[in-house]
């Protein structure tokens, strides 16, 4: 491309001459809540141009030249009188040529109301698309991009799992229980190597050609919601892949944190990660901005949202990605990273589009205060705008319980305790809850490979007042025990996903009879909490944990739901006086996973240890 623009200087004898090579977004709407829309064009001294639109209901408010002359950003207005159609931009030159580029305006699909996100109602399967499925072997490899290889044997390498692998076994998806899909990051990640992550994006339009093109990813989204699956998209504002495509000709000069120094070569201050700095009293402005503006390792630039044309940008990105998928919620990457005025403009401007939608923000911290902060409906000095954040700290205490022995605040009281603390929770039941997820170990490994753990654990989560995510594979008991806590080793490849599989997890060939039976015992619990409105609005009561057993229930008008977790050996004969006030005297339950049906007496038989599950819905 610069090879064109020498030749056309070497002809002309014009140092103004114009090349766009992109505009972004690269389309709009007309229709939306707020009537602004910013486009950043870049190409050769494009900055010098005067651009001109003669377009009914679109107006030229302001354009911004930025430091470096190869970009303009041109602020429009679209009014109520714009129609859907395609017009001109027509860039004029200091030499009176022209370049014109043609922009296209279109119809919204469907009305804002109709974009619904997620909710308690949903159950959310966690997918690393890398190593899910490989739907298209014609795209594993492309010579056009820095990493060229695919390698299985390699935990940290690409294996070729894509778009098409999702799309092929939705029905699996489906059947499971499963009602919403969160991928990993599906847009390029042109690095020169670990890219099969995908969290180091190198453009924000543009899908990795080696999970498939934009129009599988539009596939991805209406069979899924053929199916009464919401897409969930993974997003990251805080920081970029350092191949991005802007990285060699930046706009502004703080259009990264850091800037002069990734310029100048030299090192980069990394994030100090002490994220309660973002509400610590007392937190120095030092401490601060090295947790907002430090990079998280040498190969992401810390994007800079108090640039205001990075963060307009950062907002029309997600909004174009809400309406050209019709996504049913965002995950937000590392929430408490970027600025944090940002990112509540972020969340303001999406949820006023789309009152009805979702976002769901990581924040990895294990101390309820720090969960509760980003929640919207807090009362704190903050207004985050956000209405889902994640239960690490539930997560972990899920995890300790399980495996310590009773004792006093020891054992199932973790689990206890920890529910305990919804007190503090704006609204306990937007809040995402998970076994495991893709940056820690396997669950079946953190509960040290213990099926009746295992199992006690997911049920437990499936009734509480919260969503649940599940990581693809904890159906099948997918470890990672070799190497606690290894990345790559977490990701493994789906079996099934590929051909010539010896074992297929799709189909059931070649499991065994213990991830036949967990995938079963997850599959009947998912299938039955999608109809069960006791467990996703009912009144919860718990019972402090005695002898080894606690019992939390979850109660509807017309159901109860008993859940009964028992780590005891031997076999129990459970006293029932102590949960009188449940009113299930004399009432027939059945249990969930065995189909056994029996009336709630004096006592109950409790025969080994593990979860039971139990419904007042007999039929």
């Amino acid at each position: 491309m610069k090879n064109l623009f020498l030749i056309a200087f070497l002809i002309t004898g014009f140092t103004t001459l114009a090349q766009i090579e992109r505009v972004e977004p690269p389309n709009w709407w007309v229709g939306f809540e707020d009537s602004d829309l910013q486009l950043m064009v870049y190409g050769d001294n494009i900055g010098k141009s005067t651009p001109s639109i003669d377009y009914k209901g679109v107006s030229i408010e302001k354009v911004n030249q930025a430091d470096s002359p190869n970009y303009l950003f041109i602020d429009l207005k679209i009014s109520e009188e714009a129609s859907p159609g395609t017009f001109k931009i027509t860039f004029e030159l200091p030499d009176g040529s022209e370049e014109k580029y043609n922009y296209e305006l279109k119809a919204r699909t469907k009305p804002a109301a109709d974009y619904v996100g997620f909710d308690n109602s949903d159950a959310v399967y966690l997918i690393t698309p890398d190593r899910f499925a490989n739907g298209d072997t014609s795209n594993d490899i492309d010579e056009s991009l820095n990493e060229k290889s695919i390698h299985r044997s390699d935990d940290y390498a690409r294996h070729g799992g894509d778009i098409r692998g999702i799309i092929n076994h939705l029905d699996y998806i489906d059947e499971m229980g499963f009602t919403a899909i969160w991928s990993s990051p599906l847009l390029i990640n042109d690095m020169n190597s670990g890219s099969y992550h995908g969290y180091a994006m190198t453009d924000f339009y543009r899908v990795d050609p080696r999970f498939g093109t934009l129009e599988e990813y539009k596939e991805l989204a209406t069979k899924a919601d053929e199916r009464g699956i919401k897409l969930i998209m993974d997003q990251v504002a805080n920081h970029a892949g350092v191949e991005h495509w802007w990285m060699d000709d930046l706009p502004f000069s703080d259009w990264v944190n850091y800037q002069e120094r990734y310029e100048n070569g030299k090192k980069i201050p990394h994030s100090n990660h002490q994220r309660t700095a973002n509400m610590d009293l007392y937190a120095s402005e030092v401490d601060k901005s090295r947790l907002s503006e430090g990079w998280f390792v040498d190969t992401m630039p810390d994007l800079n949202q108090r640039n205001p044309h990075m963060a307009q940008y950062l907002i029309q990105n997600s909004l174009w990605w809400i309406e050209t998928l019709g996504l049913g919620g965002i995950r937000q990457d590392t929430y408490p990273y970027p600025d944090k005025a940002f990112m509540s403009d972020w969340a303001g401007a999406i949820m006023t589009e789309y009152p009805n939608f979702n976002i769901v923000g990581e924040e990895w911290s294990n101390n309820p205060l720090l969960i509760r902060y980003w929640q919207n409906g807090v009362d704190n000095g903050y207004d985050s705008n956000l209405r889902s954040t994640m239960d690490f700290a539930m997560q972990s205490r899920i995890v300790q319980g399980l495996n310590e022995e009773p004792g006093w605040e020891k054992g199932l009281h973790q689990l206890y305790a920890g529910l305990s603390n919804d007190f503090a929770y704006a609204s306990p039941e937007n809040i995402m809850i998970f076994p495991d997820n893709h940056d820690m170990s396997r669950i079946f490994t953190q509960l040290k490979e213990d099926i009746p753990n295992t199992k006690m654990a997911l049920s437990y989560l499936l009734v509480l007042p919260r969503i649940p995510q599940i990581y693809y594979g904890t159906e099948i008991l997918m470890e990672n025990t070799a190497k606690p806590g290894d990345h790559g080793l977490i990701r493994t490849d789906f079996p099934g996903g590929w051909e010539n599989s010896d074992v297929n997890a799709f189909t059931g060939e070649g499991l065994t009879d213990d991830q036949k039976a967990m995938q079963s015992f997850l599959k009947t619990i998912l299938n039955y909490r999608k109809n069960s409105e006791a467990i996703r609005e009912g009144e919860t009561i718990h019972f402090a944990p005695e002898n080894g057993i606690y019992l939390i229930s979850r109660i509807s008008e017309d159901e109860k739901v008993v859940l009964i977790l028992n780590k005891n050996n031997e076999p129990v004969e459970l006293d029932l006086e102590r949960f009188k006030e449940l009113g299930l005297e004399g009432t027939a339950l059945k249990n969930l996973i065995s189909g056994e049906k029996f009336e709630w007496k004096n006592t109950l038989q409790i025969p080994e240890r593990g979860p039971y599950l139990f419904t007042t819905k007999t039929n």
